[in-house]
């Protein structure tokens, strides 16, 4: 990149807005360590007014540019190539304002997760997105991949807390939509074109989040399930039960929860590790005494019935803290080497056919591979981490093909949650047909037309 060009984005952004070298090179692009960038030269705007002038410059000078939040990603969606310019957000960190009454925070882009949970906290307020990144992945990221996480049951999906946006296009262009309200059918809703376009269609720089009433209980449990057919029964009787409390449904295969309750994980097991089947689950509601009651009545019920075989109920934040740890902790997995992460969702019905159909596979081809399962089944959507010969190498694809293929017959998705990046791009056919793919190129086109942003992603 010429010197000159980098003295135009620091008479932008200031001296110390710039970046270049090892001061880049150094930084990961993604969850896994060795995902590094390759781009040498990151500018660092403080304003929306900066990423306008960053933009222009960028799309006069055809220059790829590549935005990252907190790089918390699983799918390459944030990779660089040598040439790329890193378009940091990190520097736009305010909560600008919080209104308890309308119950909204408006926020930049680089803003953490967790500094938005604890924000609210303190106006007796909930923003009820949570993930397992929660101190590292940023408000930007979680809007440009819609991220979901573990209560996408009660509260949906990043899209559904997302009231207004702010987002620059590829030429400067700010699209400034920071609606605050709830119902808005003014014509088309143009905040959705950029909550999940994972930055190739313009750069997130402000947002107008939803946020609730804190919650004034939390029940969770964890219990045991002999079979399939019983896991999804307690879903059903639980969700009736509560009667709309229900707000995590979080599903271990033994694998998973033996990997996380075994030494060096630093979790011991709640429940003896033989069961097939183990479910977080977790309430919230605003009368303790009565919803710790209703709970507990509930999963006595699922008891009595057969639906579960055995339950711990924690007592108190510390218990809580420790189940919700437990699940938590995927990276226990890296003890048995680099696993291969898939994030897919699928009809409920078809959960059990398809997991033994992938364990098969990869049984015949693979006999001594490793298979881990979890995920949100409350909402449709599983993890899988598979360790299977080189899967870094010639087997990747193999297992690959072994996870997506399937999920075309039974309306499934390859991507639940996590985006589609680099890595799920060449899949996405399974999941969307020759008129979507065209259209999703057609907007790409017209906002983009040099196509500078993010390059070679999603579609």
């Amino acid at each position: 990149m010429e010197q000159a060009f980098l003295d135009q984005l620091r008479a932008i952004t200031g001296e110390h807005g710039v970046l270049t070298g090892d001061d880049v090179t150094t930084r990961t692009t993604g969850f896994f360590p060795p995902d590094k960038t390759l781009a040498r030269n990151l500018v660092r705007p403080r304003n929306t007014d900066e990423v306008v002038a960053v933009m222009k410059l960028a799309h006069a000078a055809r220059q790829p540019v590549v935005s990252h939040g907190g790089r918390t990603g699983l799918v390459h969606g944030a990779d660089t190539r040598p040439g790329d310019l890193i378009l940091s957000l990190e520097r736009m960190s305010a909560i600008e304002e919080i209104d308890p009454l309308q119950r909204i925070a408006v926020v930049q882009a680089g803003v953490v997760l967790q500094t938005l949970q604890e924000a609210a906290e303190t106006h007796d307020l909930m923003f009820p997105l949570d993930l397992g990144a929660r101190g590292t992945a940023t408000i930007g990221g979680i809007v440009s991949t819609n991220a979901g996480g573990n209560r996408v049951i009660r509260y949906g999906m990043t899209r559904a807390m997302v009231l207004g946006l702010e987002a620059v296009l590829a030429d400067g262009t700010v699209v400034s939509s920071l609606n605050r309200m709830i119902k808005n059918n003014a014509a088309y809703d143009l905040k959705q074109l950029f909550i999940g376009s994972e930055g190739t269609l313009g750069v997130v720089t402000r947002a107008v989040l939803r946020l609730f009433e804190r919650p004034r209980s939390q029940d969770v449990a964890l219990v045991a399930i002999n079979d399939f057919s019983q896991l999804t029964g307690f879903l059903k009787h639980m969700d009736r039960s509560l009667g709309g409390g229900l707000s995590a449904f979080e599903v271990m295969w033994r694998e998973f929860y033996v990997c996380v309750t075994t030494p060096p994980a630093k979790s011991t097991p709640p429940l003896a590790q033989t069961y097939p089947y183990y479910v977080l689950v977790e309430a919230q509601g605003a009368d303790p005494e009565r919803d710790a009651a209703r709970f507990g009545e509930a999963l006595a019920a699922a008891h009595d019935t057969g639906l579960i075989v055995d339950a711990v109920l924690a007592q108190s934040e510390r218990e809580r803290g420790a189940l919700w740890e437990m699940r938590d902790d995927v990276g226990q997995m890296m003890h048995y080497g680099h696993p291969l992460i898939f994030d897919v969702s699928l009809p409920i019905t078809a959960m059990e056919t398809y997991i033994a159909g992938v364990r098969s596979v990869l049984a015949r081809r693979w006999p001594d591979h490793r298979c881990w399962v979890f995920g949100h089944l409350g909402d449709g959507n599983l993890h899988l981490a598979i360790c299977a010969g080189d899967a870094a190498g010639d087997a990747r694809t193999e297992v690959e093909r072994c996870v997506y293929t399937p999920l075309a017959a039974i309306g499934g998705s390859v991507s639940a949650e996590h985006g589609v990046g680099l890595e799920k791009k060449p899949y996405l056919n399974l999941s969307r047909n020759p008129a979507e793919i065209a259209l999703m190129q057609t907007l790409k086109r017209t906002l983009d037309p040099h196509g500078i942003l993010n390059p070679g992603k999603v579609i």
